[in-house]
């Protein structure tokens, strides 16, 4: 087979199919009991969507290592015998679109329609939902790439003299070229006039993997701003809002009367919501209130959870304490790594993306040092550092959540998790990893050059009309490096502070 790269077809069959059954174990681990034996489609998307992410994701370093595969070779046309990477990024995304735009949307229409209804009407108002969206797509799409789908390169054309084929050879470094006496040739005095743009219409199903990734930027820039900081910052300051020992009996009773006092008051008010549906008055107060409750129930079942940690019961409530012990000792350690990492992110946006010339390499050169020492240790701290990146979208999307009314949370809980829960975040998921793909390809360009993603999202992403200015000014860098900063401030003075216990729940009139 030449070299062709045979381990690495197995490493990447052997990950897949390892991908795909953490993905249902997950699946099996976090779905409510309401959902046991039922909503299979939703299931199904659910595993597709979160394996097409997990292994978009480790893409990338395959694409390096496809890379290296035939950087020793002897022959000519021995990278033809690698991988098609650049043809398996164009289907991952084309799918990982269609999931985004198409599948979830109908899956979620599907689940969350009227139990009353037959399968059949469900599924023909969850049909139309999607076939209007792509519609509406499709033209939006056809529009702009008629309109626009076109890549704009900055190109300088070189001409020179001709000159008889000499008869001996002698360069040097005051005869740099064949004319006599030039010390440069003609290609390297062009003048600066010389410079033209050479405007070329890419391909559709690059268009479509680039306006998605403009989409999935803004998410991506939004929700990985903010987690990038309050994701180890949050495990840190949990562990130092701990419990420090355990309540007594009538504490427990008092904090016990007064959440079944709220959780009274809430169960009235979904009551209350409820009837209001049933009339037909669902305007945008009712959907208002309605996102005010469903966050007011996961502060409840967080206090619920606070309390049963500060006073276990049972016969083995001293090993639960000690447990409780052990797991926020555990996000301590979590979290001061996880800040190490998010500070080593930024301090490399810093210096390699946003200053030009970068100053350094900085993680590049570390991903190149560590492949010295062992051939696939730097292409697995690459793949970390992406996946750490897409931990911090939805640690993002969650803590940008909580704090703003009109943004539905869809929590992850083991064991209590709903279908459209599982929907939501595998949508945001798979929309934020295109957004991923590209950040890592470019803030690690010098690791993981000529690559088919740099191809894909450097040179043609980057110099597509309309999209490229985003691009050149460093619009979502900056963006993610500002929000990243106001979230460590906001933790470094609010962040220690303990919850306080909050007053009656209003609904908004």
């Amino acid at each position: 087979m030449g070299d062709f790269n045979l381990a690495l077809v197995l490493v990447a069959i052997i990950v897949c199919v390892l991908v795909f059954i953490f993905n249902v174990y997950l699946l099996v681990n976090y779905q409510h009991p309401d959902d046991a034996n039922q909503a299979y489609f939703p299931k199904f998307v659910v595993v597709l969507g979160l394996s097409v992410a997990a292994i978009s994701i480790l893409m990338l370093p395959a694409d390096v290592a496809n890379r290296q595969a035939c950087r020793h070779a002897i022959y000519n046309g021995a990278c033809n015998l690698t991988l098609p990477m650049k043809d398996l990024w164009l289907a991952i995304y084309i799918l990982d679109a269609i999931l985004v735009f198409f599948v979830i949307p109908f899956a979620m229409f599907y689940y969350e329609g009227d139990l009353d209804k037959t399968v059949w009407k469900r599924m023909k108002s969850a049909l139309v939902w999607v076939i209007v969206t792509a519609i509406i797509c499709a033209l939006v799409l056809g529009i702009l790439y008629g309109v626009v789908g076109k890549v704009d390169f900055t190109v300088r054309h070189l001409s020179s003299s001709t000159t008889s084929f000499p008869s001996s050879w002698s360069f040097s470094e005051s005869q740099q070229c064949i004319d006599s006496g030039a010390r440069q040739c003609s290609a390297y005095i062009a003048p600066a006039s010389s410079e033209t743009t050479w405007t070329m219409r890419t391909t559709f199903p690059e268009y479509i993997v680039a306006l998605a990734t403009i989409v999935g930027s803004v998410l991506f820039t939004i929700f990985g701003g903010v987690g990038i900081a309050c994701l180890p910052l949050g495990l840190i300051f949990s562990f130092i809002r701990r419990p420090k020992a355990v309540i007594t009996r009538s504490q427990y009773i008092k904090e016990a009367t007064e959440l079944g006092k709220k959780a009274r008051e809430l169960k009235k008010t979904a009551d209350a919501l409820h009837q209001e549906e049933r009339s037909g008055s669902t305007g945008r107060k009712w959907r208002k209130n309605v996102k005010s409750v469903e966050k007011e129930v996961l502060l409840l079942e967080e206090d619920v959870k606070a309390l049963e940690e500060m006073y276990p019961q049972g016969e083995q409530a001293e090993t639960a304490w000690a447990m409780t012990v052990l797991s926020y000792l555990g996000k301590l350690v979590f979290g001061v790594l996880g800040l190490i990492v998010s500070v080593a992110w930024i301090a490399h946006i810093v210096i390699y993306l946003l200053i030009d010339p970068p100053l350094s390499p900085f993680l590049n050169e570390i991903f190149i040092k560590l492949d010295d020492v062992w051939g696939l240790l730097g292409t697995a701290a690459y793949a970390f550092f992406c996946f750490y990146l897409l931990l911090a979208v939805i640690a993002g999307a969650m803590m940008v959540g909580l704090k703003l009314v009109f943004i539905t949370i869809h929590p992850m809980k083991w064991g209590a998790t709903l279908m459209n829960s599982f929907l939501f975040n595998v949508g945001l998921i798979l929309l934020c990893s295109i957004s991923v793909i590209q950040f890592c390809a470019t803030a690690f360009g010098y690791y993981a050059q000529a690559t088919a993603a740099q191809e894909i999202f450097g040179h043609t992403l980057q110099s597509l009309r309309g999209i490229k200015y985003l691009y050149k000014y460093n619009v979502f860098q900056i963006g993610f490096i500002i929000l990243a900063g106001l979230t460590f401030v906001y933790y470094a003075a609010f962040g220690w502070r303990r919850k306080k216990t909050r007053g009656r729940f209003q609904l908004s009139t």
